[in-house]
């Protein structure tokens, strides 16, 4: 690492304990060879067909980005929906919480027994995919969509990544989306950049602070064939904490 120029660095880290629900912003976050520590560890499914949720195909699902979701100290999952206080999950009272906001009957279920509190014995679900350990975005790439579609709100949260970096704007580019197979060190943890995220209706759909935006995907589509951010693959895990250097190995 060497001699190498600084890329960035970071600015913003996530992780998201149930898939589709509002991820976790974090000063620090543990990165391990397959994941990172409490990421992607429950889904939440329609409990009449156990349809896990789909916010990109269905608008039933549309105001599952607005539940809040964090992790305790003892890896317990708790999810707020608007107004709401923080509940359990999972467990009944959180299910009815969010049945009530989502209109039909729904339910938290972990992916993996070992993922709930002790002593669960309830259902579990399959993960709809995993795709890779990292998913990192950089602000030049959000400052591009910016330039292409200045009324609308490139807000981090459509995109769901769990790093973002800060970095000087790129003219015409979207940097890291053409860094595919370069390796990257972000402080003491290093990365292969192994292919580019493919978005999807998600992107579009309105969360706290921005509305619902149909231009932000047509953009990704018509400049950067579907793309935004990189999926990357762990090279050394380590602990990365805000403000970390960022360089190519």
């Amino acid at each position: 690492m060497q001699g190498e120029a600084l890329l960035g660095t970071v600015t913003e880290l996530w992780r998201y304990p149930a898939s589709s629900l509002a991820g976790e912003r974090l000063d620090a976050i543990l990165v391990d060879q397959e994941s990172i520590y409490g990421d992607r560890m429950f889904g939440l499914v329609d409990v009449s067909d156990n349809e896990i949720a789909r916010p990109d195909r269905d608008v039933k699902w549309h105001k599952v980005p607005r539940i809040r979701t964090r992790l305790s100290q003892a890896r317990a999952l708790e999810i707020a929906v608007p107004d709401g206080d923080w509940l359990a999950a999972p467990g009944a009272e959180c299910d009815r919480a969010v049945s009530a906001y989502l209109g039909f009957a729904a339910s938290i279920r972990p992916f993996r027994r070992e993922n709930a509190a002790p002593g669960y014995s309830g259902p579990l679900t399959a993960e709809r995919y995993r795709k890779a350990p990292i998913h990192l975005l950089t602000t030049a790439s959000l400052a591009r969509l910016k330039a292409l579609h200045p009324e609308g709100v490139p807000d981090p949260r459509r995109f769901r990544p769990n790093i973002v970096v800060d970095m000087a704007p790129v003219e015409g580019s979207f940097p890291e989306t053409e860094w595919i197979g370069r390796k990257l060190a972000i402080g003491d943890l290093h990365l292969t950049i192994s292919e580019p995220c493919r978005r999807c209706g998600f992107t579009i759909i309105a969360q706290d602070g921005f509305d619902n935006d149909p231009a932000i995907l047509r953009n990704l589509v018509r400049h950067n064939a579907h793309n935004l951010g990189v999926y990357c693959t762990v090279d050394q895990p380590a602990r990365v904490e805000l403000g970390a250097p960022m360089r190519f190995v």
